[in-house]
């Protein structure tokens, strides 16, 4: 039996049996996350873009989009997954060598469960599929070292999970599996030097294209058999040698998974959480800073701190800016929180923010980088041009998984959100849907969905395809 079938045989045996309460809780608490990313993100640019390109292709009106309309289940799965994504504030996973955000996968379960007619169980089941796979991928085969984006991993856990909840055979999810994960294997250059618009996409486009492969594998395409071990396959070309024991995993993965409280890269969340900690504590002005340094781990230095994958003071856009600690702590000591209004044009590019950045030093620690990733350790010392200093060291955040984030933490996040895009009476009914949709379809849930971005007007212009 080849390595794809042993996982194709361990996505065919889950049953939401499988899920722990524990693992259902959580399961709930990232999908409303999810969803309110997903709202909040219905004004974004490229999901503006993404959809007019829809409207203009067309698609066989079989899923639905949030904030109305239908399209084919793959394309539905690509814009849902771009407006989870957009507002880059959605949960994360820390791997040792890796790190990805295994949400991304909601948009590609909700089309597949959808077009398929399931319920909430299954739902949360191929969630959890989706989860489970992607992150004990970047467990045991982390990719960003190579070159190569931690999208790689998603798409067998993408596909893994909407074949599950598209109801295919064990043969059917192995062809699934192993076409996705031959044919999308990404660069992490996606995530280095000036940053565009594809960082945002890069996985809306995985979920897309992992989506149809397990429809190719729905209609009877097959994929190669031999995709990890193979001669020039996953293990020989990319990732190197790697065991994971399909016959010995479980569905609880999605439990270690964390929830972002600030909108910034999730490296940088103990830091703000810090921040601003210690400006509440001493109200300093901001004008008379000297300087800001940053003493943080080996990873949030290379990815968001001007390390191995750039500079992180030449900042234009939202992409750049939520992955530059310089940027993130200056505008969190000016505005005293980082959420989507500090990613408005006007506020990057403001004086006071792009002046401040300029005086942040960032460091790695090696003690940090070896208690990384149980902790997200690091300090921070502001030095006043008066000769004081402030100080104050962080471990984790609320929302790390030290700290789980409550379902009122999430409901509170989901409200600031998403009622810009709705009234009272829709928040409440998705809270209730989410709360409780092992008692409901995906298909009642997306209807809900389907009508959001109507308050007042709302981006009208955006609804109709």
């Amino acid at each position: 039996m080849t390595e794809v079938q042993k996982l194709a045989k361990f996505v065919h045996l889950r049953s939401y049996a499988d899920l722990s309460e524990s693992a259902v809780t959580a399961l709930k608490l990232r999908l409303l996350d999810g969803i309110a990313c997903a709202i909040g993100a219905l004004k974004g640019e490229p999901v503006r873009m993404i959809k007019e390109q829809i409207k203009e292709f067309g698609g066989n009106p079989l899923a639905t989009m949030i904030g109305g309309g239908r399209t084919a289940p793959d394309r539905a799965a690509f814009y849902n997954s771009a407006l989870l994504r957009y507002l880059d504030f959605n949960d994360s996973y820390l791997a040792k060598k890796e790190t990805c955000h295994p949400s991304d996968n909601i948009g590609s379960m909700l089309a597949a469960a959808e077009y398929a007619d399931k319920n909430g169980k299954d739902l949360l089941t191929a969630l959890a599929i989706a989860y489970q796979v992607q992150c004990r991928l970047s467990d045991e085969a982390p990719v960003r070292d190579k070159g190569f984006d931690h999208t790689v991993q998603g798409s067998y856990g993408a596909a893994a999970g909407a074949a599950y909840a598209l109801g295919l055979d064990e043969n059917k999810i192995a062809n699934a599996i192993a076409i996705a994960g031959t044919a999308y294997n990404a660069l992490r250059v996606t995530r280095t030097g000036n940053l565009s618009h594809w960082k945002g996409l890069a996985f809306p486009s995985t979920g897309w294209t992992s989506t149809h492969s397990a429809f190719l594998a729905q209609h009877g395409i097959t994929g190669p058999e031999e995709v990890f071990e193979g001669n020039k396959g996953f293990k020989d070309s990319i990732a190197g040698k790697f065991e994971i024991n399909w016959d010995k995993e479980d569905l609880e993965r999605v439990t270690k998974t964390i929830i972002k409280k600030y909108n910034a890269e999730i490296h940088s969340q103990a830091t703000l959480e810090g921040v601003q900690e210690l400006h509440r504590e001493h109200p300093f002005e901001v004008n008379d800073v000297e300087k800001i340094v940053l003493n943080t781990f080996d990873v949030a230095y290379n990815i968001i701190g001007g390390g191995e994958e750039g500079g992180k003071k030449n900042i234009r856009t939202k992409e750049e800016a939520d992955h530059s600690l310089p940027y993130l702590i200056s505008v969190m000591l000016l505005d005293g929180n980082v959420l989507p209004a500090q990613y408005l044009p006007e506020r990057i590019v403001k004086e006071d923010v792009q002046k401040l950045l300029q005086k942040v030093e960032v460091n790695q620690k090696k003690e940090y980088s070896d208690r990384f990733p149980n902790e997200m350790p690091c300090d921070i010392t502001v030095y006043m041009k008066n000769g004081e200093q402030y100080h104050i060291e962080k471990k984790d955040y609320e929302g790390f998984v030290t700290r789980p984030a409550s379902w009122e933490t999430v409901i509170a996040k989901f409200n600031s959100l998403v009622t810009p895009f709705t009234d009272e009476k829709t928040r409440e009914k998705i809270i209730d849907l989410v709360k409780n949709i092992e008692k409901h379809s995906v298909r009642e849930l997306m209807e809900v969905l389907s009508g959001v971005g109507n308050k007042k007007g709302t981006i009208k212009r955006l609804i109709h395809i």
